[in-house]
């Protein structure tokens, strides 16, 4: 059963669902809202024993502490 991840247009929340099936119906627990946008999401990545450190993430700038804000430039 897959997590997927999901924004509201309604109130703006990023939510996660556990979706058990394509037909299965999803609303925002928030609002109530149907109109929900799925969202792309990052996966882990397991640290491969012999490879020399970890996979690159993302830096920059400070993080803003918005949803999924990866320390790029936030505008």
């Amino acid at each position: 059963m897959p997590l997927y991840e999901y924004e509201c247009s309604k109130c703006d929340k990023s939510i996660e669902l556990l979706v058990r099936s394509a037909e299965e119906p999803v609303s925002c627990p928030e609002c109530g809202n149907v109109k929900l946008t799925r969202l792309m999401s990052a996966t882990a990545a397991p640290n491969m024993k012999g490879a020399s450190g970890s996979l690159p993430m993302a830096s920059g700038g400070e993080s803003c502490g918005a949803p999924r804000c990866c320390g790029g430039i936030c505008q």
